[in-house]
């Protein structure tokens, strides 16, 4: 949920403004009739904060279906096998064992990982192979619509920029930035600050003399100094500083931005500000961030108390957004193997491209996809 402004409180903004490898023997149901699922996820490496988040909320979403005594597919109710392998943030990798998971161990279906640039390589292989693929923590648009076997659960990150400039936009409106906003655009050098970027800039086309783009640069994923990249953005003399960063990227940009003492209007860093490993590395630095995600806790839905209580009560911490996209990624499958009656790929495939989660945890309280395989309400 995004952190106040300096000027005043901002509004909540949903919707998107806001392994070690092997198997994860917790998780494995009985021997007997099973569905068998694959996950792939950097439980070690540079995504491995949220990485090992997925992981711990993809177990318990396994968990508590097996506990329930499995999905009833075509009238016989059978549990779980999940096997979690960890690519080690490394996207080769990741692909690797997507196929592994696919080739050896006959896996009916596949959870996709975290982070947009890990999951774009994994995405290959469902296509190759013709198995159902559902990526829990991947917003690249570009990820989507190539394969009629891949499916994602994050809205595009491209919306979730647009998103925050209806925000920038209604605080124009309301006297809070004055026009022409001097933007400084700043994003990570993948398909998923591309997107970011774009949804800015297409914002901006449409909305002339509110906005302008001052900079616009890249870097890459996990730089190793970003003050000669800060030294332009202050250069560029912007009222709002936007950028798009992965956690790690996002701690040490804006570690780098507190101690060079800058200063913008407002500061936002996408989805990144108010996940508990940034507050925890970055403390009251991160009090003026406006973030975006992909949910809240404060969802006024019944479905999302009883979440957040379960969630308590098993991890003793209260959710995050990325733990209850991992979670929502598995009961979205689980609903569509239901609903294919059987576990052949295509039937499980429609599954997917037909289900309708209506008691879904999400912003809008329903999930289903797209033809492109993304989120729609």
């Amino acid at each position: 949920m995004p952190s106040k402004p300096r000027s005043a409180s901002a509004p909540l903004l949903l919707a998107v403004l806001w392994a070690f490898s092997g198997a994860s023997p917790a998780v494995h149901a009985a021997e007997g009739d099973t569905i068998r699922i694959g996950a792939v996820l950097p439980v070690t490496g540079k995504e491995s904060k949220i990485g090992s988040a997925y992981k711990q909320a993809t177990e318990l979403a396994i968990r508590e279906i097996n506990d329930g005594g499995g999905i009833d597919v075509g009238g016989r109710k059978l549990k779980v096998d999940l096997t979690l392998l960890d690519d080690t943030s490394d996207p080769a990798k990741g692909a690797q064992l997507v196929e592994q998971l696919i080739t050896q161990e006959k896996v009916h279906a596949v959870v996709g990982g975290y982070g947009s640039q890990l999951v774009q390589a994994q995405s290959v292989m469902p296509e190759r192979y013709g198995v159902p693929f559902l990526a829990g923590g991947a917003g690249a648009r570009s990820i989507y619509g190539r394969s009629k076997w891949v499916f994602g659960t994050l809205s595009p990150v491209d919306a979730l920029a647009s998103t925050q400039m209806d925000f920038l936009d209604a605080l124009v409106g309301g006297g809070k930035l004055k026009r022409p906003v001097k933007i400084a655009l700043v994003t990570e050098n993948t398909e998923h600050g591309k997107d970011y970027a774009q949804g800015v800039q297409e914002f901006v086309k449409t909305h002339p003399g509110e906005f302008v783009v001052a900079l616009e640069e890249s870097f890459e994923l996990y730089t190793p100094d970003f003050k000669p990249l800060l030294s332009r953005v202050a250069g560029a003399r912007a009222d709002v500083l936007m950028a798009d960063a992965h956690l790690e990227d996002y701690i040490a940009m804006h570690r780098a931005y507190t101690q060079m003492g800058l200063y913008h209007q407002m500061v936002t860093y996408g989805a990144r500000g108010a996940d508990a490993a940034a507050r925890k590395a970055l403390g009251p630095a991160t009090d003026y961030v406006f973030a975006s995600g992909w949910w809240s806790d404060l969802l006024p839905y019944p479905q999302v108390k009883a979440f957040n209580a379960r969630w308590k009560a098993a991890a003793g911490s209260d959710p995050q957004w990325y733990h209850a996209t991992a979670y929502e990624t598995v009961r979205a499958l689980a609903a569509a193997i239901h609903k294919a009656g059987n576990l052949s790929p295509e039937a499980i495939r429609k599954g997917l491209a037909g289900v309708e989660l209506k008691d879904s945890i999400l912003p809008g309280g329903v999930l289903k996809f797209s033809a492109s395989g993304i989120p729609r309400t």
